[in-house]
């Protein structure tokens, strides 16, 4: 079969769906992988793994009209020259005009994956109320025109059935992205206590929060380390390089900027922090669990489900900076727990996150396997 999986994100694809593809070609299936960066930078990349890469059009956090013409447009000369059997899509605009663009041209077998509810569901405001209505609207018609509606975590399902955009019969759950076992594997814990967050720099993360945690604790513990990778975002939640610098420049943070492989950070750190308001399934958490990290993170839908409170780490609730703090200052003071904790996170990942049983489980609502 001919598979086409769509992403509004280019780098996501290749980092976070890439094990899923090659299984898809291990089992038979060729597979194009669709995104908006230029071909020079990613097709070889993709090429290399047995994909076809092909380039789209996408704003990701744009509103204008003639911006998203354009990249239904891109979709749909696609779909309707290369006639996949199957598509996978992910990320709101590839999810929304993906499912338009096979439903003109007559493609049946299609599977989004809702990782997460992203900025203009969780944000208020009358211009985010307003992107709510055109947003639920707009999902209501994919998840119409979909064979099965593909959820990380049970919380997000609900919102979506509650909302009537999706029947229940329709819905299946996964447990997030998972985690490639082989290349994330345990690391030896640093000497001393040490803190780090890897995401996007947008504000429903919890970035703020993070930022004012570590500072309390550099006020208490000035050798501590507290680390952060992650690149700027176009978010409309996203931090401001002027707002990051103070932080930098009084020895808060230390700031790594984007990687292309976060082993070694996550190796200079005693515990993974993620106070993020919402997720899907953190990627970034699930890699952390796999190299035997503690865990703190939000009692969030989509980060709830990561932690066994107590056991491999935290919850802490939303956007309270002296609870995350209080944590952190915790785990300092008993480094032997979060050595604990990162052997339970490893136990966790491997029974629960292991991506090829991700993967399978995809393959068998896809009806592949």
């Amino acid at each position: 079969m001919k598979i086409a999986v769509l992403s509004s994100h280019t780098q996501s694809l290749f980092w976070f769906r890439l094990d899923m593809m090659k299984l898809f070609i291990e089992n038979g299936h060729r597979v194009f992988a669709l995104g908006p960066e230029p071909p020079k930078e990613w097709e070889m990349k993709f090429k290399e793994n047995g994909i076809d890469y092909r380039q789209i059009f996408v704003e990701r956090n744009g509103t204008n009209p003639l911006s998203d013409f354009r990249t239904y447009r891109d979709l749909y000369r696609f779909l309707k020259h290369e006639k996949p059997d199957k598509v996978f899509c992910y990320q709101a605009k590839t999810i929304l005009y993906g499912c338009l663009a096979a439903r003109f041209n007559r493609i049946l077998e299609v599977y989004p994956l809702i990782a997460g509810l992203g900025s203009i569901i969780i944000s208020r405001g009358l211009k985010h109320r307003i992107y709510k209505i055109i947003m639920k609207a707009g999902y209501r018609f994919a998840c119409r025109s979909s064979k099965k509606v593909i959820f990380q975590n049970e919380d997000d399902k609900v919102e979506f059935i509650k909302n009537g955009l999706v029947n229940h019969e329709r819905t299946a759950i996964i447990n997030g992205s998972g985690v490639n076992l082989d290349k994330f594997k345990p690391a030896v814990m640093p000497r001393e206590p040490a803190f780090l967050f890897i995401g996007r720099l947008i504000k429903d993360k919890g970035i703020m929060e993070y930022l004012e945690a570590c500072k309390l604790i550099k006020e208490k513990y000035p050798s501590i380390r507290c680390m952060l990778l992650g690149p700027y975002d176009s978010n409309p939640s996203a931090l401001r390089a002027e707002e990051l610098q103070p932080y930098i420049d009084e020895g808060i943070i230390e700031y790594f900027g984007e990687q292309g492989d976060v082993r070694p950070f996550i190796a200079m750190c005693s515990t993974f922090v993620l106070p993020s308001y919402r997720e899907g399934t953190p990627k970034a958490v699930l890699e952390a669990m796999a190299m035997g990290r503690s865990i703190i993170t939000s009692n969030a839908p989509g980060c709830k489900e990561t932690v066994i409170d107590g056991e491999n780490g935290y919850l802490v609730k939303v956007k309270e900076v002296k609870e995350l703090a209080e944590k952190m200052e915790y785990l300092i003071l008993n480094p032997e727990i979060y050595r604990t904790m990162g052997e339970k996170s490893l136990m966790i990942a491997r029974e629960k996150y292991d991506v090829n049983l991700v993967n399978r489980k995809i393959m068998e609502i896809m009806k592949l396997a």
